[in-house]
């Protein structure tokens, strides 16, 4: 019997014949309101769930979905997957950790280049017929610090070191014995130490706004940040307080908090560079994630351990 796969991703289209050759059947919902009819009339021989971790799948979603076995998701995060209501049914989650790591650390070295350079703003000022003599910050040298050295941080990390012989330091909840990089124990302690700060950890309440108004002070006037983790691990409200008082140097964004709504007042301020959830997308990175999404399913209903679980809390009942 052909297994039904409910796919909540709007960036993968292309590449959605990758699962279906596996003799999956695709219902494609990437809207809320596509989302929510494909649910309530096809909830019932629903048995696999694609989302990606701003669009997570919810309790009461969930509860929608009697026949619902496994949800993979898109990416290393997961902050809007119910995982205890998942854990509470038995259904199985995966993710992608790892696999769009590449494209990932190449737009968070973009949007570092393109913040400390000043680029959009001197592309803006030479359309409008200006030709601006603005003294910037090269990257060569400087200190950089990664909050998350995973495998986004680890590429992040390569080609900051080998490209532009940067000094590396990192947070994480752990300290890893397999890198040369300096360990700070706290957010704080990493800012301190940094010319340019970027954030490459999950979202969830763990890292829930870890960059607040002290750690932004502790970067400095002459500090940058970069975040291509979550919106929410950073306290919006300071970082905007920060920008518009120039207590730091600037900020590029991929990530928000309620996207794709961003404050109006990121988008007034002239040392903001911002872009919509992009990092992640790259012909390469969207064949690989799906592939990994593909083979996750096809090992799960041929009754094998996936290949990426996710760790699940104890089942309430």
């Amino acid at each position: 019997m052909t297994t039904t796969v409910l796919v909540l991703v709007e960036t993968i289209n292309d590449y959605l014949p990758i699962i279906e050759s596996n003799d999956f059947h695709v219902i494609l919902a990437p809207t809320p309101a596509e989302r929510a009819h494909a649910i309530k009339a096809h909830g019932g021989q629903i048995q696999a769930v694609l989302t990606r971790g701003p669009l997570g799948l919810y309790a009461e979603e969930i509860a929608a979905l009697p026949q619902l076995e496994i949800i993979c998701v898109i990416g290393a995060g997961y902050e809007h997957v119910d995982l205890q209501a998942a854990s509470n049914r038995g259904i199985v989650v995966t993710n992608g950790a790892g696999v769009n790591a590449p494209s990932v650390a190449d737009h968070a070295m973009a949007l570092l280049l393109s913040l400390v350079r000043g680029i959009p703003q001197n592309d803006a000022a030479v359309r409008r017929g200006e030709w601006p003599k603005v003294m910037r910050p090269s990257l060569g040298g400087k200190h950089l610090g990664i909050l998350g050295l995973g495998a986004v941080g680890l590429e992040i990390a390569k080609r900051a070191a080998l490209g532009f012989g940067m000094e590396i330091s990192y947070h994480n909840r752990q300290p890893r014995d397999d890198v040369d990089y300096t360990y700070c124990a706290t957010a704080l302690d990493l800012a301190r130490t940094a010319d340019f700060l970027i954030l490459a950890t999950p979202g969830g309440d763990g890292t829930r706004h870890l960059i607040d108004r002290r750690v932004l002070d502790a970067l400095g006037p002459h500090g940058y940040l970069v975040n291509i983790g979550r919106g929410s691990v950073v306290l919006t409200a300071d970082l905007i307080a920060a920008l518009e008082q120039r207590r730091i140097g600037g900020a590029a964004l991929d990530v928000f908090d309620d996207e794709p709504k961003v404050p109006d007042a990121l988008k007034r301020l002239g040392n903001t560079v911002l872009t919509s959830h992009v990092a992640g997308l790259s012909p390469e990175a969207a064949h690989d994630t799906v592939q990994r999404v593909a083979d996750n399913l096809v090992e799960y209903f041929a009754g094998r351990p996936v290949l990426t679980p996710v760790a699940l809390p104890p089942p309430v009942k």
